[in-house]
């Protein structure tokens, strides 16, 4: 059984990681929005549109295919 030091550790150490990860997030997001203002005013032509939709068509079929797989699996039995 758990006593409730283990119990104020355990919830602390959750809320320490959280915040690290809000943290991580939040640098990434000014990197992101510093990097963005400086690329400027740019065009981008039907190919780079069809490229683009292909790349994110590819990714969300290969994100969905293998969580399918994750579930297939797990109920049954090949974990």
């Amino acid at each position: 059984m758990n006593s409730p030091i283990q119990t104020r550790l355990r919830s602390r150490s959750t809320w320490i990681a959280i915040a690290v990860a809000a943290g991580v997030v939040a640098a990434a997001v000014a990197v992101f929005a510093s990097l963005w203002s400086q690329v400027g005013d740019v065009e981008m032509t039907t190919g780079g549109w069809i490229a683009l939709g292909l790349g994110v068509l590819v990714a969300m079929a290969l994100g969905i295919g293998l969580m399918a797989l994750v579930f297939y699996s797990s109920r049954h039995g090949y974990d």
